[in-house]
């Protein structure tokens, strides 16, 4: 995260909502998108390959190929400090309720749950900005001290 700014990667296979969500995202949320996938394959390899360059992962389930269930399942193995949510168009909760078994830190539906969405990132990044500054706090008061 840098100053504040979620740095968030997409899985959603729809180009036109990519491109909504992206434009819409950066505006109101403090987000910025470091990587997009359409497909499941491609979004396990690039949080493979990326996997400290992420704060927040947002997976829509329906994709080109194969499903956000298995990128959340590739999401299992992170950091306590990384997020994933899944934003969808379904709203049966027996599929919530398999996102959330799935390590999905939230669900949101993808037409009337967008504000949730938005105060789960600020909520998301205030909370990585005060963990960043109280770091640096110890460890300027460490130095001071001559524990370093």
């Amino acid at each position: 995260m840098s100053g504040g700014i979620l740095n968030t990667f997409l899985v959603e296979d729809s180009t036109a909502i990519q491109e909504v969500l992206v434009e819409a995202m950066e505006l109101i949320a403090p987000m910025r998108f470091v990587g997009l996938a359409t497909t499941e394959d491609k979004a396990v390899q690039w949080l493979t390959a990326n996997s400290n360059a992420w704060d927040l992962t947002i997976i829509d389930l329906v994709l080109q190929r194969g499903t956000g269930f298995g990128v959340l399942h590739a999401c299992r193995e992170r950091s306590a400090m990384q997020k994933v949510v899944v934003l969808t168009s379904y709203r049966e909760e027996d599929m919530w309720q398999r996102c959330r078994e799935l390590g999905a830190d939230g669900v949101f539906d993808k037409s009337h749950q967008i504000e949730e969405l938005v105060d789960f990132c600020r909520v998301h990044a205030a909370y990585l900005k005060f963990m960043s500054e109280t770091e640096l706090l110890a460890g300027h008061i460490a130095e001071q001290r001559g524990d370093l």
